[in-house]
């Protein structure tokens, strides 16, 4: 059964939001939002990096930024359904423990199971590189060259119990030429990705 999105409290300035970032690879979104927060006064700031992949690049990112970056692997359970839950309670714990009060997913490429997403819906955003409801999923770069399109771009929503189906906040599109490749347009989206997504979780921190 679905739950309500709870909204965190308003953030300011003066006493932003805690965050939690969510990563499994190079980090280069996370750095952005960094970057953004270290020169823009804003509603929330970087609190804590927690990554699935303990090879994870974006994890020196916690060094270079002084924050703190932790890796929490899947445990060792054979059983597939109690090892993702295991893990998923590990990352809460963690999440609590640091006081985290918004939890944003920056290239997190696990799904999450509708038991975390119900405890912090309205309190988890994600961005997705197409123009939702088009192109859901973990390979929407390729789908939208297969289709044809002209016209592709990021979404940023809230995170819900079903795969890129939550509320959507805001959207930029990015054109897509003849010529262009997965990994092209890929780098073309993700600098589209970098440029919205402080802005929009300014905003929805701050309301």
């Amino acid at each position: 059964m679905s739950v309500p999105y709870i909204r965190p409290r308003r953030g300011s300035k003066e006493d932003p939001l805690r965050i939690g970032i969510l990563i499994s690879g190079g980090g280069s979104g996370l750095s952005a939002l960094i970057k953004y927060q270290l020169s823009n006064p804003s509603s929330h700031e970087t609190e804590l990096i927690i990554s699935d992949n303990a090879t994870a690049k974006g994890l020196k990112f916690g060094t270079d930024f002084d924050i703190p970056a932790i890796a929490i692997e899947l445990p060792e359970i054979n059983d597939k359904s109690k090892r993702r839950i295991k893990h998923e309670e590990l990352i809460h714990d963690k999440l609590i423990q640091s006081r985290i009060e918004l939890v944003v997913l920056s290239g997190y490429m696990r799904i999450l199971s509708p038991n975390f997403v119900k405890k912090w819906k309205g309190r988890l955003i994600n961005i997705h590189p197409s123009l939702l409801p088009k192109y859901p999923g973990a390979h929407a770069h390729r789908d939208a060259l297969d289709d044809g399109a002209k016209i592709t771009g990021c979404t940023v929503h809230l995170v819900d119990e079903g795969v890129d189906t939550g509320e959507i906040l805001a959207q930029s599109e990015v054109p897509i030429f003849d010529s262009d490749t997965i990994e092209i347009l890929q780098e073309r989206v993700k600098k589209a990705e970098h440029l919205l997504y402080p802005k929009v979780l300014d905003d929805y921190c701050s309301k």
